[in-house]
C-alpha cells in the first residue's frame, strides 16, 4: 500500500510568516507547515515568533527546509530554464526603468549558489547588467529588484515541491501574500510560458476566524474535530483551479457556476463551524491561483516543473501536464508591507 505523505502547507516567501492567526488557521487545513529558511536565518523563524514556533517544532507540525541543501542542482537548472529565457525575451527589462525602486535582499543559496556556482553567477550577471540585482553587501544575500525577486520566490515554491517528497512531504505552495500570487499570475500570463490552459484564480471565500488569542492546544484539539471539513475545502479549492484552466470558454463559463456553488457551500459550513466555536465571525479567506496546460519542447514553465516532477504524466516522451498553484490565505482589505 502505498503511503500517503503529510500534506504541508509550503509557506513562502519565508522564512517566517507575517501573521501566525494565519498560521494558526492553515494547521486546520494542512498536516503542518513548512519552510524554507536558509542556514544563516536559521534562528529568525524562533526568534520572531517563539511562542508559536517552538510548539509546532516540538509537535512535529513544523518542517525547516534549507536552501543551501534543496536548492541542488537540478533546482538551481530549473529555476535558470524559466529566468534564462525570460531575461533573454525582454520581459524583465521594463522593470529597470524605475531608478527609485527599493532593492530587496534574497539569500544567495535561494539563487542556486550551493546547488550550481556557476550557473547561479551567470543568472547573478544577467539580472546585474539589466540593473535588476546588485554586488552583495553582507556576502550571503543579493540586493534585488522587488519583482524579480518575488519572481524567484514564486519559482522556488512550485520547483522545490519534490524536495518534500524526498522526505516524506507533499509541499503545497500557500502565502498570506496577495502580491505573490500576483507575481505567479503575471509570471502565468507572460508570452511563451503557458502553451495552452489558463489562468484561473478562485474567489476569495471567508472560512476562518482570528485566532490570534487562541491557545495553541485549543486550535489542535478543535482540528481534531473538524479537519475533515476544512480539508475538503482545500482540496476543493485546488480541484476547482486544476480541472477549470483546463476547459475551453464555453466549458468554463458552466464549470465556474457549479464550482463556485460547491465552494460557496463549503466556506458556508466552515463559517457556522467557526462562529459556533470561537464565537467570532469569520475573517479569513482562502482562495488559489494556478494553471495546468499542455506541455511541449519550448514550454518555458513547463519544462521547469517537469523536470520538477509537478506533472501528469500523458504516456509521451514531449508532451505533458505541468501545475502552478499557490493557495492564497489572507484577511480581506489588509495591506501587507
Amino acid at each position: 500500500m502505498d503511503t500517503v505523505n503529510p500534506q504541508m502547507g509550503f509557506y513562502y516567501p519565508g522564512p517566517i510568516w507575517y501573521h501566525s492567526e494565519a498560521i494558526k488557521n492553515l494547521l486546520l487545513f494542512f498536516d503542518g507547515v513548512s519552510l524554507l529558511v536558509p542556514s544563516y536565518m536559521e534562528d529568525r523563524p524562533e526568534q520572531m515568533n517563539p511562542e508559536l514556533v517552538l510548539p509546532l517544532k516540538e509537535q512535529g507540525l513544523l518542517q525547516i527546509l534549507n536552501p543551501e541543501e534543496h536548492v541542488d542542482r537540478q533546482a538551481t537548472e530549473e529555476l535558470a530554464t524559466v529566468l534564462v529565457d525570460l531575461i533573454a525575451s525582454g520581459a524583465l527589462d521594463r522593470l529597470a526603468t524605475d531608478k527609485t525602486t527599493r532593492f530587496h535582499e534574497l539569500s544567495r543559496s535561494r539563487l542556486g549558489y550551493y546547488g550550481d556556482t556557476g550557473l547561479a553567477e551567470m543568472l547573478f550577471d544577467e539580472l546585474k547588467q539589466r540593473g535588476l540585482a546588485r554586488d552583495t553587501e553582507d556576502g550571503v544575500s543579493i540586493p534585488m529588484h522587488p519583482f524579480v525577486r518575488y519572481l524567484i520566490l514564486v519559482l522556488l515554491a512550485q520547483i522545490l515541491r519534490p524536495q518534500g517528497r524526498s522526505v516524506g512531504l507533499d509541499l503545497l505552495p500557500v502565502t498570506e501574500r496577495a502580491d505573490l500570487v500576483d507575481a505567479l499570475v503575471e509570471l502565468l500570463d507572460l508570452p511563451g510560458v503557458a502553451s495552452q490552459g489558463r489562468v484561473v484564480t478562485a474567489d476569495l471565500q471567508t472560512v476562518g476566524v482570528d485566532l490570534t488569542t487562541v491557545p495553541l492546544d485549543e486550535v489542535l484539539s478543535f482540528r481534531s474535530q473538524y479537519a475533515n471539513a476544512y480539508r475538503a475545502y482545500a482540496r476543493d479549492v485546488r480541484a476547482f483551479v486544476r480541472e477549470v484552466s483546463q476547459l475551453d470558454p464555453d466549458q468554463a463559463r458552466e464549470a465556474l457556476t457549479d464550482r463556485q456553488e460547491r465552494l460557496s457551500d463549503l466556506a458556508n459550513d466552515l463559517r457556522k463551524l467557526g462562529r459556533d466555536s470561537w464565537k467570532k465571525p469569520a475573517s479569513w479567506a482562502m482562495s488559489a491561483a494556478g494553471a495546468v496546460w499542455a506541455i511541449t519542447t519550448g514550454d518555458l514553465l513547463g519544462l521547469a516543473l517537469t523536470g520538477a516532477g509537478v506533472t501528469v504524466a500523458s504516456g509521451s516522451k514531449s508532451k505533458g501536464q505541468a501545475e502552478a498553484f499557490s493557495y492564497l490565505f489572507s484577511m480581506p482589505r489588509r495591506a501587507y508591507g
